[in-house]
């Protein structure tokens, strides 16, 4: 399977390349970021999107964005580069490795007492730490989780938590990855995830790229393809884990656990410890985002929403911890009751 590099350095070094997924799965194209505008804009408009993604572009964004700022007063500087960083920070709420990375990023930058390219140096050799960390976290995630997908396997997911979300492989999808690396044939079933169809744009785009069977169904369907015996266990990926094991993920993924827990199928959460928020006790006190009203009247061109309707569009919900059968980390497979106080995140090691 060819490796996809969703997001990564330029060969210049001077912008953050990512791969632009509004136009998939029609065209593939790659967008190079140097301003904080572009940065912001690409986070923003899901040009680039995945928790462990943004969190990579949003690090490296903080470098590309002071790159002609380098000759400022050291003070204009780290005025400047506080600013930066916030704008990026505060681009998507809900994803904690954005926050997360941005700050890794500034503290590295922020630890050196020398000029402004010794600054940017270090914040450079930060990001570039962050996105071989995930590379490695999405490898490690697979490991960890392919002893649940056994021979002849049928999974379920929903958005996409592959390749396209992450520096690596993914994390939903790294065990199904590397049980096709096991020789096991397994298949998966992509939730079209709307309203902007992550599911059927983008991971069975890259499914097919790496020549993973893969049947797309509406959102919709799930609970008839479970009634009929067709799924054996669910994956998805998540973009904040509270300390208590509660999982916010794309919109729709609390509906999906309640279906497998009503037929019986396990349920899966696989996120790198860097998204298990240590300050967030609970799910309620996840803060949501609440995305534009066009994506659901108008997503895709056509206007399917009368004007005088309203419309309520947030991205993600919270699954309740009880739902959940199990999260896969790169430091192993947690179950309840969740502790994750030796990861760095909400708690210690896997049972």
């Amino acid at each position: 399977m060819d490796t996809l590099e969703t997001v990564r350095w330029s060969p210049s070094g001077d912008a953050v390349r990512i791969i632009d997924q509004r136009r998939l799965p029609a065209e593939y194209a790659e967008w190079d970021l140097r301003s904080v505008e572009e940065v912001c804009e690409a986070i923003r408009t899901l040009a680039v999107r995945g928790a462990p993604a943004i969190g990579i572009c949003g690090g490296m964004g903080v470098v590309t964005a002071l790159l002609d700022r380098v000759h400022d007063a050291p003070s204009v500087f780290g005025a400047r580069l506080r600013e930066v960083a916030t704008s990026i920070r505060e681009t998507r709420p809900t994803a904690v490795n954005l926050a997360w990375a941005v700050d890794r990023v500034v503290q590295a930058g922020l630890a050196v007492e020398g000029r402004n390219e010794e600054v940017l140096d270090a914040m450079r050799r930060e990001a570039t730490a962050i996105l071989a960390e995930d590379r490695a976290m999405c490898e490690s995630i697979g490991a960890h989780g392919l002893p649940l997908l056994p021979e002849g396997a049928r999974v379920l997911t929903h958005c996409n938590a592959g390749a396209l979300a992450t520096g690596g492989i993914g994390t939903a999808l790294a065990p199904v990855y590397h049980a096709r690396r096991a020789g096991r044939h397994v298949s998966v079933y992509a939730d079209e995830t709307r309203p902007l169809l992550q599911g059927s744009r983008l991971t069975a785009w890259e499914l097919s790229r790496a020549g993973v069977p893969v049947t797309v169904i509406t959102d919709s369907m799930a609970a008839s393809l479970m009634r009929q015996g067709l799924v054996d266990l669910c994956i998805v990926g998540a973009d904040r884990i509270a300390a208590n094991g509660d999982v916010a993920n794309k919109i729709g993924t609390y509906g999906l656990a309640v279906l497998a827990r009503h037929h019986g199928i396990p349920f899966y959460v696989a996120a790198p410890t860097s998204t298990i928020d240590a300050e967030t006790p609970g799910g309620d006190a996840i803060v949501i985002e609440q995305r534009r009203r066009d994506e659901v009247s108008q997503g895709f061109g056509a206007l399917t929403v009368p004007n005088d309707a309203e419309v309520f569009n947030p991205a993600f919900d919270v699954t309740p911890a009880e739902l959940v059968t199990a999260i896969i980390t790169d430091r192993g497979v947690f179950r309840a009751r969740y502790d994750f106080s030796a990861t760095g995140g909400g708690g210690g090691p896997p049972p």
